[in-house]
């Protein structure tokens, strides 16, 4: 008999959105995990009738940089919350001429160009190796593609998210090795969080708002603050109004995720179980519990 899951969703919130409209019964909670503390408090609520966990990527005000959050404790703490799918919302940059600012990209691949941040949960004493091939859940990208759709926002349904370190932006010959990659859109933040969320076997999909070409664009170097500011909160309104009408729709009862997210470590973990420190398979409670147990 296939179990039948209640769906938590969590969405993380980048540039400008640090909260979600329409929470019922909300209450910000701290959440303490064994990788240190997440970005900011949690705030769970109902939206229609769904259980629903949020989390301000860096933080209310924005007072963390992509480098220095803690991804490892931002995902943990999600999975320690009960969320079942994470819905990722993240300002970028724009690769193509076709993906104007105002754009929303589903993605569906990443290219991690990071270098400066823990980028797995698992290692000396645990080692697991865990596909990240297809990092984005279907399931979630075909909701995300019809709620947008639904809703009239211009949206593109596919895309690679480069992921540079930053906190600097691109020089112009990065931006055009990038899209000589055929790349669609740039970032900072969306990896080690995509790979951490699979390795949790967290259902995961990232909504890329485009608020800018980035440097390659001949008009790049005219565009001011306050023009990409403007649309970095339009954006973000529009996240909203994403969220609101997709929640509905996941949150709806359902058997396991068919692309197997939530079973992504049946097979990974290599270590013997007598050579696992305990030390580590403690901090990996939530994360890996269902096979660690």
């Amino acid at each position: 008999m296939t179990d039948i899951i209640t769906p938590v969703i969590g969405i993380i919130g980048g540039s400008g959105l640090y909260d979600i409209d329409g929470l019922e019964n909300k209450r910000w909670r701290k959440v303490s995990t064994p990788w240190g503390d997440p970005s900011d408090e949690l705030l769970e609520g109902m939206l229609a009738g769904v259980r629903c966990v949020f989390l301000p990527r860096h933080g209310r005000g924005h007072p963390l940089s992509p480098t220095h959050l803690n991804y490892r404790a931002n995902i943990d703490a999600l999975k320690r919350a009960g969320c079942t799918d994470v819905l990722s919302l993240s300002a970028v940059g724009s690769l193509k001429a076709e993906l104007p600012p105002g754009h929303f990209v589903i993605v569906d691949q990443f290219i991690d160009r990071s270098f400066a941040r823990e980028k797995s949960f698992f290692g000396d004493g645990c080692v697991a190796h865990v596909s990240v091939a297809h990092p984005v859940c279907p399931r979630l990208g075909d909701a995300l593609e019809g709620a947008a759709r639904g809703l009239g926002l211009p949206v593109t349904r596919g895309g690679t998210y480069l992921v540079m370190e930053g906190p600097q932006f691109s020089t112009k010959a990065e931006s055009e090795l990038y899209r000589s990659w055929g790349c669609s859109v740039i970032g900072m933040t969306n990896m080690p969080e995509a790979k951490l969320a699979r390795e949790a076997e967290l259902c995961y999909a990232t909504v890329a708002m485009v608020t800018d070409f980035d440097c390659w664009h001949p008009d790049h170097d005219h565009v001011t603050v306050d023009a990409v500011v403007k649309v970095l909160l339009e954006n973000a309104q529009h996240g909203r109004e994403l969220v609101k009408a997709v929640v509905p729709v996941l949150g709806a009862p359902r058997g396991p995720c068919g692309a197997g997210c939530d079973r992504a470590l049946d097979h990974a973990i290599i270590t013997a179980p007598e050579k696992r420190n305990p030390a580590l398979m403690a901090k990996l409670d939530a994360v890996a519990g269902r096979v660690l147990a």
